[in-house]
């Protein structure tokens, strides 16, 4: 019996001990879990990701301190809470993902919008994936976020300046293509308006062909404007730069406008000291005459047009898509509250030839001279819009550090007893030397032609004592129009040179001003307004 005890005693310290040692391992397992579930949640909370561990109710198990952070969520824990509690607002598209991914499958979306709590809106890349118990239940699932608004922007911001260096590759080829056309066609109408008032000068007034000329004259008027269009998008197609005050300029052609065109209130915003730019003035009424008629024309029942002026600094990162170097601009906003446009119709607004008015009522160049006109002034022109709250188009053009002189009007009443001249006229084309030399003649000056820029050398070579003034044309085969002056200016210092051209090729026509021309006539031009250039040339 005593044996049996001892037996009895000892198989229970045995299975005493063993039951310790399970405990122990017990113990230790639990341990071990809670350990790694400590670093479980260590690791969720301080990875660099968003990321967030839910139940089958979605309510928040673990989540990292970046998921806190990206969507705002403050200090608050938010363990156990309802995931749609805490974001209220969530769309039902991402609820239903949710309830995909509960069923066992995977989600992955590369990037969608996602409304912050502030309002605010970002752009996120999300992963929803299940996970499951060790008996192979799904027991809820994992979000993983990350936010790629900055990647987005980097994206949209290369696309952006793609499209710059496209558009003014484009602008740039099409520039070169429109002063050619507008330099021929110009000469063209040089020949027509000059036969044209040669004709008027010879036929009295009363004649029923008089009104048919001045008609025939308006129509050559509206060519030129339409070729003075396609050389506010040619290259160079500037010709007297100086420093300016763009509030004068505004100011003038606002007032022009609103003269026509009552229906529309102007509202004028100007900066009291505007820094100075130096511009083309004729060039930069045109952008700003073109802007004012393309509001008009998106507010076909009347409307309002906010105009407003101000100094800036630009940094090279806005200014690097353009080609422009960072600086002082000043800045000119033209606003209207018409029809806007939609995104299509904004990345072609500034094409030549561009329009969305119908047949006949628009040729697309007004908006398109504005972009090679500010691009030919190294400025920029940019536009926001949207369809039904009008459109914003803003100008930027270089501060100058010029001062700005006063223009002295000099007032003289047209006499026929002005000095006659000794003209040398030179240009390549046989039809403006014809018309240009009997045009001046008419007015009772005396002509030697030249058709070309070596002619023209050797024209003044041989009459340099009796030459007053020279016509030159600045575009010609061979010896252009700027070797040619330098040639005469060697010839003979005190020589006047009046520069005439239908086109100026990389501001040829501002380095000859510059270097002593005595004034500058645009093709095609008219009896009267070649008598008062020279009239102004001779009161000089």
């Amino acid at each position: 019996m005593v044996m049996v005890h001892d037996n009895t005693e000892f198989l229970l310290k045995r299975r005493i001990a063993s039951l310790e040692e399970e405990v122990s391992q017990i113990r230790k397992i639990q341990e071990e879990i809670e350990q790694r579930e400590k670093l479980f949640r260590l690791f969720v909370k301080h990875t660099p990701a968003a990321v967030a561990m839910c139940d089958l109710e979605m309510r928040y198990l673990a989540y990292s301190r970046r998921w806190a952070v990206d969507y705002g969520l403050g200090n608050d824990d938010l363990t156990g809470k309802c995931h749609y509690d805490v974001f209220p607002d969530l769309p039902d598209k991402w609820k239903e993902e949710h309830r995909q991914c509960l069923s066992g499958q995977s989600i992955v979306n590369e990037e969608e919008p996602f409304p912050r709590m502030d309002g605010s809106l970002d752009w996120v890349r999300r992963e929803l994936h299940p996970w499951r118990r060790s008996n192979g239940e799904i027991g809820g699932l994992i979000m993983f976020t990350e936010v790629i608004t900055s990647r987005k922007k980097a994206e949209e911001e290369k696309k952006r300046v793609e499209y710059q260096l496209h558009q003014a590759q484009k602008m740039e080829s099409i520039g070169v293509l429109a002063g050619g056309i507008a330099h021929d066609f110009n000469n063209l109408l040089m020949g027509i308006q000059g036969r044209t008032s040669l004709m008027l000068r010879e036929t009295d007034p009363s004649d029923s062909r008089y009104t048919h000329l001045q008609h025939i004259e308006d129509h050559v008027k509206s060519a030129a404007a339409l070729t003075s269009q396609l050389l506010g998008f040619a290259r160079g197609g500037k010709y007297e730069v100086k420093p300016s005050l763009m509030n004068e300029l505004v100011l003038k052609t606002a007032d022009m406008f609103g003269r026509t065109k009552k229906e529309i209130e102007l509202h004028l915003k100007l900066h009291d000291s505007l820094w100075p730019v130096e511009v083309d003035q004729v060039q930069m009424e045109q952008v700003l005459l073109n802007l004012f008629v393309n509001a008009w024309q998106a507010m076909p029942g009347g409307g309002d047009i906010y105009i407003q002026t101000e100094n800036l600094e630009l940094d090279r990162q806005y200014l690097a898509p353009y080609g422009l170097d960072p600086g002082k601009y000043v800045k000119i906003s033209v606003t209207d509250t018409g029809i806007g446009m939609d995104e299509k119709t904004i990345k072609r607004v500034f094409d030549p030839f561009f329009t969305t008015k119908e047949l006949g009522r628009g040729t697309g160049l007004g908006l398109a001279s504005v972009y090679g006109i500010m691009k030919n002034h190294h400025g920029l022109v940019n536009v926001y819009s949207e369809l039904g709250k009008g459109s914003t188009f803003n100008l930027y053009l270089p501060a100058s550090d010029r001062k700005v002189e006063a223009d002295v009007i000099q007032h003289r009443e047209e006499s026929k007893d002005d000095n006659f001249l000794s003209v040398l006229l030179v240009d390549d084309e046989p039809m403006i030397l014809e018309v240009g030399r009997e045009i001046l003649e008419s007015l009772g000056h005396r002509v030697v032609t030249a058709g070309s820029g070596e002619e023209a050398v050797e024209q003044l070579r041989k009459n340099r004592d009796t030459i007053d003034l020279v016509i030159l044309d600045m575009i010609m085969p061979g010896m252009g129009g700027r070797e040619v002056f330098d040639q005469l200016k060697n010839i003979n210092m005190g020589v006047r040179v009046l520069l005439s051209s239908g086109y100026s090729i990389n501001g040829q026509a501002q380095d000859i001003l510059d270097k002593g021309c005595v004034g500058f006539i645009q093709k095609p031009f008219s009896i009267k307004q070649l008598q008062k250039k020279l009239g102004e040339i001779q009161y000089r």
